[in-house]
């Protein structure tokens, strides 16, 4: 069998190796940094993290299975405590040696059934041939960057261009965008800056990291409730522990929770309620250094840091090999394309909850189905037809979610594991045990 090319050496590239080494499928991994972790090595010129920044789902929801973090770790890490996890766990599966790091894919063009893959490393471009191909470079690294309603004079930053809070000494400061990492950066800019204000042009939920003493996704531990008593009780959670947003001068949202992603952080909602951030609405137009809001206020702004999100990029590959459609490929399951079966997308997937262990068990399945394809089995034509049947279909459980560009992929965690969970089923059912042992001693001894 050819090599597979895995693109990202973060967490959904490191489990796509390690799956493809357990189902004995040779693999090289191209890192465009000089070691593993991806967005969480804040020394990675791909990385987007802030000095301040922390996991903002629980260790155990989000840690891989078979590599738990160790009783020591906080349950909200640092980034570089992750930065650690996940060099010790490229220790741990031997992956350090399936990859080439400080070298930057190019290009991936089609070769009949094969892919030519271009790297650039110190320089130099190679192009190589490869029998498949695993595209884990990340959803988080692209800014999104909105056209403004006018010229601002002051200085003008991404919130993917934010490191740590000495930028805000002394500065009038305006936040556009309340996600998780605008409510984080906000509460550092309130240490520092002169003033702070966040504009919103919609409503969020917001969540504590905190219940009981207990992580608030470790909540009701393994029970599996219908997603519609799951949205109630935590909009009613939020609203029993942090009140509502319009007590706090924010817009109410005007959709169910988890129909956009909530804001998992209360001290944002603390220092509003302290006057250290003022709330705004959305941008009408600004001129020199003045803002001016829908309600007609005004203020004079230093710096704007826009937390608007992330566009999927994918530069080294055309659109049209990846079934691109409105704001996101159109992948089965997020990552199966309908036609080619060695091309695969891997983590471009968000759901509550799903933590690394979801995405990992992408990665087996994928590898999985490369497995059986390439042995003819007849599961693999089953999933073959399935998967051509229904990419268009979303995993998004009956959830409405809400039509932006990162909800774009976004999938209900309870529908998306079953699925995939089937399907492994499914393909292991005519894997012999035998041959399952085989490779899985190959690729420890790689």
């Amino acid at each position: 069998m050819k090599p597979y090319a895995v693109i990202g050496a973060g967490p959904m590239g490191l489990c796509s190796v390690r799956n493809l080494r357990k189902y004995g499928i040779p693999c090289i991994g191209f890192e465009i940094h000089s070691d593993v972790g991806g967005l969480w090595d804040i020394d990675s010129p791909t990385s987007t993290m802030y000095q301040s920044a922390h996991l903002i789902s629980s260790k155990k929801m989000t840690e891989f299975a078979e590599f738990p973090m160790g009783e020591g770790v906080a349950d909200f890490p640092h980034h570089s405590e992750l930065r650690h996890y996940f060099r010790a766990y490229a220790r741990e599966f031997g992956l350090y040696d399936c990859y080439e790091f400080n070298t930057e894919v190019v290009r991936c063009e089609r070769d009949g059934n094969d892919w030519l893959i271009t790297t650039r490393c110190k320089g130099e471009e190679q192009t190589r041939t490869f029998g498949g191909l695993l595209i884990a470079n990340g959803t988080l690294h692209y800014p999104n960057m909105p056209q403004l309603p006018g010229d601002f004079d002051g200085e003008l930053i991404h919130s993917s261009e934010y490191r740590e809070p000495a930028v805000f000494e002394g500065k009038r400061v305006l936040l556009v965008g309340c996600g998780n990492s605008g409510a984080d950066i906000a509460v550092d800019a309130a240490h520092r800056a002169r003033s702070v204000d966040i504009s919103l042009r919609r409503g969020y939920y917001f969540l504590p990291k905190f219940i009981g003493g207990k992580p608030t996704d470790a909540v009701g531990g393994r029970v599996r409730l219908p997603r519609f008593i799951q949205q109630r009780i935590s909009a009613a959670l939020s609203r029993l522990m942090l009140g509502r947003p319009s007590q706090y001068g924010l817009p109410e949202p005007d959709y169910k929770m988890f129909e956009s992603h909530p804001v998992i952080n209360s001290l944002i909602l603390h220092h509003i309620g302290h006057g250290d951030v003022q709330p705004r609405g959305d941008i009408s137009a600004i001129s020199g250094s003045r803002v001016t809001f829908a309600d007609g206020h005004t203020a004079d702004y230093d710096m704007i840091v826009l937390a608007t999100g992330y566009k999927l990029h994918y530069p080294f590959i055309d659109r049209e090999h990846l079934n691109w459609q409105g704001m996101a490929p159109s992948l089965y399951l997020n990552a199966f394309h309908p036609e080619y079966d060695n091309l695969f997308v891997m983590g471009m997937v968000e759901a509550a909850g799903l933590g690394w262990e979801g995405r990992n068990e992408q990665a087996e399945l994928v590898a999985l189905y490369i497995h059986q394809l390439a042995t003819g089995a007849e599961s693999a034509a089953a999933f073959r037809s399935a998967k051509r049947e229904r990419a268009t279909a979303r995993a998004d459980g009956g959830m409405n979610y809400l039509k932006l560009e990162r909800m774009a992929y976004y999938v209900h965690k309870d529908t998306y594991l079953k699925a995939l969970r089937g399907h492994c089923r499914d393909l292991q059912r005519d894997l012999s045990a035998p041959d399952l042992a085989g490779n899985q001693g190959r690729a420890e001894a790689v």
